[in-house]
């Protein structure tokens, strides 16, 4: 198997060192695990690409590269360039420094990678390790998804990418749960949640030379969804998978507004 690994996080990231370790081991001794992924960090860049300016790439090592541009772009960059003709079976992104579960998944450069593998017809996943107090103090905070990483991808393999009743291709969202690999329960589909109250905002800061700065904040990581979704299974101890696709369509609204407008 041939597969091309991505993130949000950057070239240099530990959570890329993991998901690298995960791809080796489910490609198997016979494949090929391609890197190519941002020269540095795109956090919160979402599904952007690169389109009104072109990007450096080099190459850093065996099938191993860095461009400056969003997940987005590497993977275009993997598949139309790097890879070109010889493309891989399957594209993983990750893994993120941080959840992408609820809302957090609509900003998420680690799931727009894996977005644009499926627009481009390949089977995609995007893997994400939530931080909390049971893991940020660990040698390796990323262990759950390292221990049982390799597994979850081998069974969505197994579960499925084909889907001919949309035009959108499925992909898989991932999130490991904010705890050590022993502490995991198992496994949980789920749909996307959204933590209530928990937005975006931003800080103002002043520099030195008196010019007014704002930083992005973000909000409590820590307030759980609704049952049975994304959120709050992961701070159940559950490794969370949404299925997705691009469909952005509020579908159950469609045949409300043909009534009021048409």
């Amino acid at each position: 198997m041939r597969i091309l690994i991505t993130n949000d996080d950057g070239i240099n990231a530990p959570g890329l060192k993991t998901l690298e370790a995960i791809a080796a081991e489910v490609a198997g001794p016979h494949g090929e695990v391609w890197v190519v992924a941002p020269a540095f960090e795109q956090s919160g860049v979402a599904h952007k690409i690169s389109y009104t300016h072109p990007m450096m790439i080099a190459k850093m090592g065996e099938r191993r590269y860095a461009a400056e541009g969003s997940p987005a772009d590497c993977v275009l960059a993997g598949l139309h360039d790097v890879m070109e003709g010889n493309p891989p079976d399957l594209v993983l992104s990750g893994v993120n420094r941080g959840n992408n579960s609820g809302e957090n998944a609509l900003y998420s450069g680690t799931l727009g990678g894996a977005m644009e593998a499926a627009l481009q017809g390949l089977p995609a996943i995007a893997l994400s390790q939530y931080l909390g107090p049971e893991n940020i103090m660990l040698d390796d905070y990323f262990e759950a998804a390292a221990v049982h990483g390799a597994d979850v991808v081998r069974a969505l393999l197994e579960a499925g990418f084909e889907d001919r009743s949309h035009h959108y291709r499925l992909f898989y969202n991932v999130n490991f749960p904010p705890c050590g690999a022993e502490a995991v329960k198992g496994r949980r589909i789920t749909p996307q949640g959204f933590r209530p109250d928990t937005r975006f905002s931003v800080e103002p800061h002043m520099a030195p030379s008196g010019r007014r700065f704002l930083w992005i904040k973000g909000g409590n990581q820590h307030r759980a969804s609704a049952p049975g979704t994304d959120v709050h299974a992961n701070l159940e101890g559950y490794i969370s998978i949404t299925p997705m696709r691009a469909d952005l369509t509020a579908h159950d609204m469609l045949a409300p507004l043909k009534g009021h407008l048409e």
